[in-house]
């Protein structure tokens, strides 16, 4: 599987510019994304401002309600005006019209009509930034709090992966005190993913209506509550049940968590908060149960879910007093809200005349991801490569133990020493950052060469990472394979391990970055269809193992 898809990836650049797959595909989504919502759904949809990032203002309308954007060939959403095209503009006022020119696809995103002066109101009304220093602007915060905060978020991300594969090393205890098989004690481990893939669909668009504090706040404490039950948990279908709504609960850390890094940081900055961000989380799924093998090798399961608790309940009072709102639309209705108690006039923020809706929004996020992973290829072939490669790694966490106590007679805590492989191989991946950096700077350097625009490049040219990774992935997994012998020397199949896990970041690193730079209109969909299939793989992958384990 992963030989075939190296074989696409180092194809795909050639096949894209021979046929313009990208802009045709482009182009096709637009139409009948409107088509299909148009005439099933609501024309309400329409009013969100979807090629916009979390906490971006909208820039100015040219027109009386309107802003015209321009998605042309590099599929890059940019504010124009071009009198060719506009002339034949047929504005709508509750909904968005798709225009073709001559050269690009055109959309008109129909805005909340600013005041003006010919209405008899003032546009200075509207509440905006007191320039680019203002100290209420997050991104003006001072770099010791910005960091503080990024680290408590990355934090709480380590801690939700944490928390999903810590549980595999209760198995032994949990199959005796409960009286169930190894299978149905694994749906604990497949819930919980199956809990955060589900979840960001609820609670990223709450963010958007109240704010990131809210949101993190209130799903840490649901994280603790859903977790005592599961360590007072008496029956196996308390476990199952409760597992569940903690993964659901936790999703928040891991949706909304790069929309307030977003907020924190400008463009130029953003890069290394967001290596942090998305490499510490990644050593969860090998920290859990290096830990968990000690908790449960000396005293009760039990207490695998009290350190977590622990661990919560510290990062709740960090996020209590040291994570203020970073949202900036809401930020701003603050702002507004309170020029109109002082003042008495109208002061208002954009986001106050948005039409949107909860309800609204929890079906875009259904909606939109879905019809991505359906309907594009692209997008669908991707997805796939990196579901497949967490799918595997999840996988490991039970034929670790399976092989290790089976061949090599190891002990719970030997076990969780053995995912210090999978451990080294993700360090070492996180340390070939740089290079894969000056690769994308000179396949830009030889674009701008050969008669390319400055600053321009092309979304293949974030591939080379996830190209390395379609050997790795293979590599280490024969290497893992073929060595589980007892004439084998243990350390051999942990080497293998470390170059599986170093493809599996690689493959993230490069297809997740492309995905938001080829689709940068869609990129928020298409990280979701990413993470809804992901989180069915892995949730899927650790029960077959246990049944062809049992075969």
């Amino acid at each position: 599987m992963a030989i075939f898809v190296s074989l696409v990836f180092t194809r795909c650049k050639f096949i894209l510019r021979n046929i313009y797959w990208r802009e045709a595909s482009n182009i096709w989504l637009q139409k009948s994304a409107a088509i299909f919502f148009n005439s099933h759904l609501s024309p309400f949809f329409f009013s969100r401002i979807d090629m916009l990032t979390s906490g971006e203002r909208p820039r100015r309308p040219l027109s009386d309600g309107v802003v015209i954007m321009s998605a042309n060939s590099r599929g890059s959403a940019c504010y124009s005006k071009r009198n060719s095209t506009h002339a034949n503009t047929q504005y709508q006022h509750n909904g968005r019209t798709q225009m073709l020119g001559e050269e690009d696809t055109w959309e008109v995103l129909v805005l909340p009509t600013t005041p003006s002066p010919e209405n008899g109101e003032d546009e200075d009304l509207e509440v905006r930034w007191d320039g680019p220093d203002d100290p209420a602007d997050p991104r003006n915060f001072s770099l010791i709090l910005r960091w503080s905060m990024v680290t408590i978020i990355t934090l709480c991300s380590l801690c939700t992966i944490f928390t999903s594969a810590l549980y595999t090393m209760t198995y032994d205890q949990i199959t005796v005190e409960f009286n169930c098989s190894t299978l149905v004690a694994t749906l604990g481990l497949s819930l919980f993913i199956l809990g955060l893939g589900v979840g960001p669909l609820f609670l990223a668009p709450l963010s958007e209506f109240y704010g990131r504090r809210p949101v993190y706040l209130v799903a840490m404490v649901l994280f603790i509550l859903w977790l005592i039950p599961c360590a007072a948990a008496q029956n196996i279908q308390t476990m199952l049940i409760s597992r569940f709504f903690s993964g659901f609960s936790s999703s928040a850390f891991m949706s909304v968590a790069g929309g307030s890094i977003g907020d924190l940081f400008s463009q130029d900055d953003l890069q290394r908060p967001m290596m942090v961000y998305t490499a510490i989380p990644f050593m969860g799924p090998i920290i859990g149960p290096l830990v968990g093998g000690f908790i449960n090798q000396y005293t009760s399961w039990r207490w695998s879910f009290y350190v977590v608790i622990i661990w919560s309940a510290s990062l709740l009072i960090c996020m209590v007093f040291l994570m203020p709102e970073t949202y900036h639309p809401v930020l701003l209705r603050h702002k507004a809200q309170r020029l109109r108690r002082e003042t008495g006039r109208a002061y208002y923020a954009w986001i106050e005349k948005t039409d949107k809706s909860i309800a609204t929004e929890v079906m875009w996020s259904f909606a939109r991801p879905l019809q991505l992973l359906f309907l594009e290829p692209m997008i669908t072939c991707l997805c796939v490569y990196t579901s497949v490669a967490l799918g595997i790694l999840y996988l490991f966490l039970g034929a670790f133990y399976a092989v290790f106590t089976h061949n090599y007679d190891f002990e719970l805590y030997q076990v969780g020493l053995s995912f210090l492989g999978l451990l080294f191989g993700t360090i070492t991946s996180f340390a070939t950052h740089p290079l894969w950096n000056w690769n994308y700077r000179r396949l830009v350097r030889q674009r701008e060469a050969n008669g390319g625009e400055p600053g321009e490049s092309e979304p293949e040219y974030r591939l080379p990472p996830a190209i390395a990774s379609s050997i790795l992935l293979p590599l280490g997994m024969f290497w893992f394979g073929w060595t589980t012998y007892k004439s084998i020397h243990w350390i051999v199949p942990i080497i293998g391990s470390g170059f599986f896990s170093a493809g599996v970041v690689l493959s993230y690193n490069g297809i997740l970055t492309f995905l938001v730079h080829a689709y940068p209109l869609y990129s928020a969909s298409a990280m979701g269809a990413n993470l809804i299939l992901r989180s069915i793989f892995a949730a899927a992958f650790p029960i077959f193992g246990v049944r062809c384990k049992f075969q």
